[in-house]
């Protein structure tokens, strides 16, 4: 939010506020400019995802479908903030957590669009639905009641590299980078407003799942999402924050990939072993400590596999579900 600097005298107070990120609590919503909104999902109680909406003249394009329970959350405020209806819903990627949702927002009259490569992860991952044995919904379903109330419905309209949503005031463009924490990654981009949404390829915080993705490869797509220059970005997970974020994300892996290296020739045992050394080292850096967390041990393992190593013995890691991430 901007907000241009007064200056008043005799008697009168200073009032000097810079064009900074406000951020509102969990459950609530931020309104970044005028018709843009974001708001910070129930991580910790409900397993919900971020989700942000845009106001247009005529409709409203919602920013991730979240799990069916997020989406019941989030619509209500959306109707609070516009009259205007919901028609289109964009998926971040095919996890659960962000297009489990869809359905809700089909029902509402919205339309679920995504990369390609979201159907494409969803052909590989949803396997109960696409005719197969039971696949990662069926699975999540076990766990959550408002999964197995609900049915999936992949998206319908896919772009290939952009789509852009224009009425002549507000823009917004969707975007691909390539592989980022899955193989169809998208980015929601407001080139006028300098507010990028994100998905789970930047998260602010440790809520990092690399078990569907390539740290090498995200390092390069955030790198690309660096150069659009947002001032604003709304993660996938955690609190919103400047373009530095970015940075932040992308600088956490350099330093991950960079520490397993030294070690990445060891056994899987050896490496295993190595985990809380690694870690530590992360965490006397205070620009990406925060991302250091429970599922650091299935990072390392992740990046250690990339390198050409095993997995680690034992404990199931790295090829764990792919919507863990909702979960720690």
């Amino acid at each position: 939010m901007r907000i241009r600097p007064h200056l008043c005298f005799h008697g009168f107070f200073v009032l000097l506020l810079f064009a900074l990120p406000v951020r509102a609590g969990v459950n609530e919503v931020t309104k970044l400019s005028p018709g843009v909104y974001f708001h910070e999902g129930d991580l910790k109680a409900h397993g919900h995802c971020n989700n942000g909406w845009i106001v247009f003249e005529d409709f409203v394009l919602v920013i991730d479908a979240n799990f069916p329970s997020g989406a019941k959350e989030v619509l209500p405020k959306i109707k609070a903030s516009s009259e205007r209806p919901v028609r289109f819903a964009f998926d971040t990627h095919h996890h659960g957590d962000h297009a489990y949702g869809n359905l809700i927002w089909v029902e509402n009259g919205a339309v679920p669009v995504a990369h390609k490569g979201v159907i494409e992860e969803m052909m590989k991952y949803e396997t109960g639905y696409y005719g197969s044995k039971p696949g990662r919904w069926e699975n999540e379903a076990k766990n959550r009641k408002d999964v197995a109330a609900s049915r999936l419905k992949p998206p319908t309209l896919l772009y290939e590299t952009e789509m852009i949503f224009d009425d002549g005031r507000k823009r917004v463009e969707l975007l691909h980078f390539g592989v980022a924490h899955t193989h169809g990654d998208g980015f929601a981009w407001l080139p006028k407003e300098k507010i990028l949404f994100t998905g789970d390829a930047c998260v602010n915080g440790p809520y990092n799942y690399t078990g569907d993705g390539d740290t090498e490869q995200w390092i390069r797509t955030l790198t690309a999402a660096e150069k659009l220059g947002a001032k604003t970005v709304c993660p996938g997970y955690g609190p919103i924050a400047g373009g530095e974020l970015l940075t932040d994300q992308k600088n956490y892996f350099i330093e991950l990939r960079k520490q397993v290296k030294k070690h990445w020739h060891r056994k899987p045992p050896e490496m295993k072993a190595r985990v809380e050394s690694i870690r530590e080292v992360i965490l006397k850096q205070p620009r990406i400590a925060k991302y250091a967390g429970d599922s650091f041990p299935a990072q390392v393992e992740k990046v250690y596999t990339e390198m050409g190593g095993k997995a680690f013995p034992a404990e199931k890691t790295a090829g764990d579900h792919g919507d863990q991430h909702a979960r720690q």
